[in-house]
């Protein structure tokens, strides 16, 4: 095999199965060799991380491939959709690095859809039906048995005509009647057994107003929008590989009037969905979530929902890294949330600026540090990328240190500050801790110890080895902070097939701690919203809007412990 075989083998192996379909559609010349996607989300919530792995596939196919992705807003139930969703959606696909080519909505297919349906019922294949839906539930049938016939089924075609009229000038109350196509009650299919395609609702459209009252199923506009807007890819998850046999029916119906389109048809391809551990992906669930006050809305940094996310401090290239990393298969699974964290801490550990804070301080009184004394120590800003250069931290006499880096009576492989024992303070001096004093209840007031001036960090006595580092913060030039430390919402790994309880009964109380006696230096006071920050020794952290002049707020992003890594290891 030639090398230039190899490389075009090595090429198609890296490929997913979509990109494969669409790399032989271009080669086969099918649509004149046109790439056309949509990215056509419901705009009855915020996007989750699972949207973001359709709008990484649909826009990603477009732009790989030369072609155009349109961004169309499925708006077909109005008692659930608002602007809010829809200018939510557009600011998640910019944020996340996507540009589309036109925003569409369903709603501008409205009067084609409906003359659409009128066709249908002239052609004596829809008709209108007044059972309730439990009665249509039930004659159904199951995989095993067909269906009954509707006793409306046969219904004049005029009297069809008229009715479906009627559904839509706000004479039929909700739940009447609905208008559904009449295909084959015996179908195994069963999404072929007479598929409602229309009912009414009497609620404004977020754009159409009261324009309309008879508002088309998902099944009937969703494949005639791709058709009408001349989509060559139709892309979404395996959910709807069932549906897809009714997709390419209603379009077969729909070519028979439009026959100046020729050879033109949109095609149905399916890949499977995401799912995460500890995670919902439920629209309707996370919904109830923020309705019930049990997350502090849609951006809570908690939530799977992409403004979450940034919220929290992931980026755009790390969930696209993420995405790339899990690929696109036919296959259903569950994804470990470790992975997402591995992502933005390899993500941050490039781009994050080294800082230090205390979360939980205590002070460090070094008693043979001359008062008044202050030195600027030099901080690397990112040892992983020298052009990010340094900055000078303030040290003193009295110091903040975490409370648990200190034990009086400490084990034999405690290596952090105990009496007796040297640490070395990160950037600054070897110290000996001296002791310790305490209040009434026992607890750790003050700790003292003594440094040595000639372990400055980058002086020959600086390499003297001590088994502990810990982090510090000047108590005179640092500032207050509030740090939230977030953590996984749910305390079961695969909440949304738990049976036995209530998903809300499932939520980890541990999965927020406020911090609000923290101390940062001086450096983060005029650190700015969505800015990210590795606080030494403990995490990955970005500033949060709640913040104030003088007062900022940390999200905990991530910690330092990589668990994936472990986990990669273990398999």
């Amino acid at each position: 095999m030639t090398a230039e075989n190899n490389r075009i083998e090595e090429n198609k192996k890296s490929l997913n199965f979509i990109e494969l379909i669409v790399e032989k559609d271009l080669a086969e010349g099918k649509n004149n060799g046109r790439i056309q996607t949509r990215f056509p989300p419901e705009p009855n919530g915020y996007l989750h991380i699972g949207h973001a792995k359709a709008i990484c596939m649909d826009f990603g196919i477009a732009q790989k491939y030369g072609g155009i992705c349109n961004l169309r807003f499925d708006d077909t139930n109005p008692s659930k959709e608002e602007v809010e969703y829809v200018d939510s959606i557009m600011e998640d696909i910019q944020w996340l690095g996507y540009r589309w080519k036109n925003v569409f909505y369903a709603s501008d297919y409205f009067p084609q859809l409906r003359e659409f349906a009128v066709q249908l019922i002239k052609a004596g294949k829809a008709y209108i039906d007044e059972q309730s839906s439990e009665e249509i539930a039930k004659q159904k049938g199951t995989p095993t048995q067909a269906g009954t016939e509707s006793p409306y089924r046969n219904r004049p075609v005029t009297e069809n005509l008229e009715l479906f009229e009627k559904m839509n000038s706000g004479e039929i109350p909700e739940g009447a009647m609905v208008l559904r196509a009449k295909i084959d009650m015996a179908a195994p299919n069963m999404h072929f057994r007479d598929p409602v395609i229309y009912r009414v609702i009497h609620h404004p459209h977020h754009r159409t107003g009261t324009a309309w009252k008879a508002y088309p199923m998902y099944d009937f506009a969703h494949g005639q929008s791709d058709y009408f807007e001349r989509v060559t890819h139709s892309i979404c998850t395996l959910e709807f590989e069932v549906h897809r046999p009714l997709y390419d029916y209603f379009i077969d119906e729909l070519k028979q009037l439009h026959p100046e389109d020729g050879d033109y048809r949109t095609r149905q391809f399916e890949f499977n969905r995401l799912n995460l551990t500890y995670t919902l992906m439920s629209k309707r669930k996370l919904l109830q979530l923020v309705q019930d006050g049990l997350v502090n809305g849609w951006d809570d940094p908690r939530m799977p929902t992409i403004t979450g996310l940034r919220r929290r401090g992931y980026t755009p290239e790390s969930i696209r890294k993420f995405i790339d990393k899990i690929g696109y298969t036919k296959f259903e699974g569950i994804i470990d949330v470790a992975l997402l964290e591995h992502s933005i801490r390899e993500d941050l550990n490039i781009r994050a600026k080294r800082v230090s804070a205390v979360i939980d301080p205590v002070k460090l009184i070094l008693t043979n540090y001359p008062e008044g004394q202050v030195e600027m120590m030099e901080a690397a800003n990112n040892p992983e990328d020298e052009s990010m250069g340094s900055h000078e931290i303030a040290f003193s006499r009295e110091l903040f240190i975490e409370r648990e880096d200190f034990m009086e009576d400490a084990p034999k492989k405690f290596f952090r500050m105990t009496p007796g024992q040297e640490v070395r303070l990160k950037n600054a001096y070897i110290i000996k801790c001296t002791g310790c004093k305490k209040d009434a209840n026992g607890t750790v007031e003050t700790i003292y110890a003594e440094y040595d001036p000639a372990t400055k960090s980058g002086m020959p006595e600086s390499n003297r080895k001590v088994k502990g580092t810990l982090h510090w913060v000047s108590a005179q030039h640092s500032i207050p902070a509030e740090v939230r430390l977030y953590d996984r919402l749910f305390t079961t790994e695969n909440p949304g097939e738990e049976k036995e309880k209530d998903f809300r009964e499932l939520l980890n109380p541990a999965s927020l701690i406020v911090k609000t006696n923290c101390r940062v230096e001086k450096e983060l006071e005029h650190a700015q919203p969505f800015e990210h920050f590795q606080f030494q020794r403990l995490g990955y952290f970005n500033v949060d809007p709640d913040s104030k002049e003088g007062k900022p707020v940390f999200n905990r992003t991530v910690s330092l412990k990589d668990s994936w890594s472990k986990i990669a290891n273990k398999n």
